[in-house]
């Protein structure tokens, strides 16, 4: 049954990395995989095996990212280059925001429910795999979730 959500649920988190996970297969690389809830506070985590240890953080810092700038990282990448408005934005929050993309806001009704982070393959596949984690929540609570492409 449909749901109106202003949070994720630990079910909702594991089906998204579940769809991360699949996308990553198709692709023949190990991912990491993090979502947050709507604070930035890590709600689930996977390590595929052989996933790089160094894109630990990195997959975990997108989402953490994504999710407190109400953007996804790859928008904030375009915004923090020389001469735009947040100019070195990657400086602040103790050095734990990652401007390039792969975390994506997870957004239902216009709210920030939490944010996915992807880490181990080029941008372009990282944010496929983090557009396949909210497709997930998308098809399973019958609602539009924003992702990447709508902000």
């Amino acid at each position: 049954m449909p749901r109106s959500i202003d949070c994720l649920t630990l079910e909702e988190a594991k089906r998204m990395l579940s769809a991360a996970e699949a996308k990553a297969v198709t692709l023949g690389i190990a991912y990491n995989l993090a979502v947050v809830d709507a604070g930035g506070h890590l709600l689930a985590f996977l390590r595929q095996h052989g996933a790089l240890i160094g894109s630990i953080e990195l997959a975990i810092d997108k989402a953490k990212t994504a999710g407190i700038f109400d953007k996804s990282t790859a928008e904030l990448a375009q915004l923090a280059q020389s001469g735009k408005p947040l100019f070195g934005i990657q400086q602040t929050n103790a050095g734990e925001v990652v401007i390039f993309g792969g975390g994506i806001p997870v957004i239902v009704d216009g709210n920030i429910v939490g944010a996915v982070g992807m880490s181990a393959g080029t941008v372009e596949q990282d944010i496929a795999v983090a557009e396949a984690a909210i497709a997930a929540l998308d098809n399973v609570n019958n609602q539009k979730v924003a992702s990447a492409k709508a902000l």
